[in-house]
């Protein structure tokens, strides 16, 4: 017996330090546990391919006065005011780096130009005392463009979520939240005051948090806990870095590409390469929606779905049992979003004892699909059909027939262009309490009904008419 307690004890202990080495190691390879040097700032993502971009025929000289945040945004918080900003207020800084780092621009002082127009004072000044008056100080540089914005908008929480399970004492929970901050650039050409260029880009900022524990008796009035976790967040600055990053790698691709100003001719093939990529991006930008879900499904308006499904029947017999059928459907689409369903299927509704019937399902059914142009597809429908009882062969239409209505929802997944994967529930109600042959109670007979099945589009597009309804 005693053999038998420790072998528990020992399992038990191991289980928890395999608990620990599991779920703890990785953040633990970053513990700040020792005092670390001043280094380099990181690059981001976006640095080395800015850093690569087509050279210019003629550097441009660009004035940035003030690039500032201009969302007046504070730290969510939980526990009270909190009065620190959400994103930096050096952007200034950040865009003049961004600006030296694409080889594109001479950046002039102009934030603090009075420091600058004071020490030039001091200058003159000590050097009419020493020198003749003849020499001058060089003119200051004028800029040719000025680049004008901000940080425009620090969306929080745009995403939140989190998973978490516990069974006898162990489990682990996670957590995850994603804000967004949004830039704006624009280039103004001194001479005129037109704005030559607008460019806007956003970047996400993750957060997460991953935790851990074990709670167990192991012996009488011995307890074991245990308990590890980490949680990441993804610094603003270096976002904001990224999004200003990437609206000063725009604002040089699309100038280029409008004329605006010239990359040299030498880079022709590298030009080349920058310009079909950037398109590329734009059409995927204007294709994927502010959660970063694609539009880039585009359904045909009929197909077929061969399909298998489990069905229970809930009636005035007892101990209903589960049983497999299979049929097929015909969708047309109205619209993008509408769909009508023509489906029939063949199947069994039994109990354990005394009943059991061999059925066909034919069904109409109205779809609503909330997001056609995307792979995953959510839908929800009603409808309403006839069961009819079936003697010998899979589809019969001779025998007794019920009706009924039905409602369910379900999500169709794009595996391809031409061919999806078609997942949903329903559940069945007849219009009357005669499936059974008895008539007992308030609630009529019923059955639930969950199916699986490819969707296959055949072809046929949709009228402007309904594109444009549907969008």
């Amino acid at each position: 017996m005693n053999s038998l307690l420790n072998q528990r004890r020992c399992s038990y202990l191991v289980c928890g330090i395999l608990f620990l080495i599991l779920n703890g190691c990785s953040p633990y390879f970053h513990q700040p546990t020792k005092e670390k040097r001043a280094r380099l700032g990181e690059d981001t993502k976006l640095t080395p391919s800015l850093r690569t971009l087509p050279p210019p025929t003629e550097k441009l000289v660009a004035a940035v006065y003030k690039f500032r945040d201009q969302t007046g945004q504070y730290k969510p918080s939980e526990s009270g005011i909190n009065y620190s900003t959400a994103v930096t207020q050096g952007a200034t800084n950040i865009l003049l780096k961004a600006l030296e780092e694409s080889g594109w621009f001479v950046a002039i002082e102009r934030e603090n130009v009075s420091n600058l127009l004071n020490e030039r004072k001091i200058i003159r000044s000590s050097m009419a005392q020493f020198k003749p008056e003849n020499e001058n100080l060089p003119p200051l540089l004028f800029a040719g463009i000025i680049l004008e914005g901000g940080i425009v908008s620090y969306d929080a929480n745009i995403i939140t979520g989190g998973a978490g399970l516990k069974y006898f004492g162990a489990g682990g929970s996670a957590q995850y939240r994603q804000d967004r901050v949004t830039v704006y650039l624009r280039a103004v050409a001194t001479k005129t005051g037109k704005i030559l260029k607008t460019v806007y880009t956003s970047k996400t900022i993750l957060s997460q948090s991953v935790n851990a524990s074990l709670f167990r008796f192991v012996k009488f009035k011995r307890l074991m806990e245990t308990e590890t976790g980490f949680t990441t967040n993804e610094p603003s600055q270096m976002a904001v870095t990224e999004a200003i990053e990437k609206s000063v790698q725009s604002m040089i691709i699309e100038g280029v590409r409008d004329g605006l100003w010239n990359a040299d001719a030498k880079s022709g093939d590298k030009l080349k390469l920058a310009l079909s990529d950037y398109e590329i991006e734009q059409q995927d930008a204007k294709a994927t929606d502010i959660y970063g879900a694609k539009n880039d499904i585009s359904r045909s308006r009929i197909s077929i779905m061969p399909s298998v499904s489990l069905l229970r029947y809930s009636g005035d017999y007892a101990n209903p049992v589960n049983k497999f059928g299979f049929g097929g459907a015909l969708n047309v689409g109205i619209t993008q979003n509408w769909n009508l369903q023509l489906n029939v299927a063949s199947a069994t509704l039994a109990a354990k004892k005394n009943f059991s019937r061999d059925v066909t399902i034919s069904e109409v059914n109205l779809q609503y699909r909330t997001l056609p142009f995307q792979k995953v597809n959510p839908f929800i429908q009603i409808g309403g059909g006839i069961v009819s009882t079936r003697n010998s062969g899979f589809f019969e239409f001779k025998g007794k027939k019920d009706r009924m209505i039905n409602g369910g929802l379900g999500l169709e997944y794009a595996l391809s262009r031409t061919v999806g994967l078609n997942i949903s529930g329903q559940y069945n109600y007849f219009i009357k309490d005669e499936f059974d042959s008895i008539v007992s109670g308030s609630v009529n007979d019923s059955f639930w009904r969950a199916n699986i099945g490819l969707s296959i589009y055949l072809g046929g597009g949709y009228s402007k008419k309904a594109k444009s309804k549907s969008l």
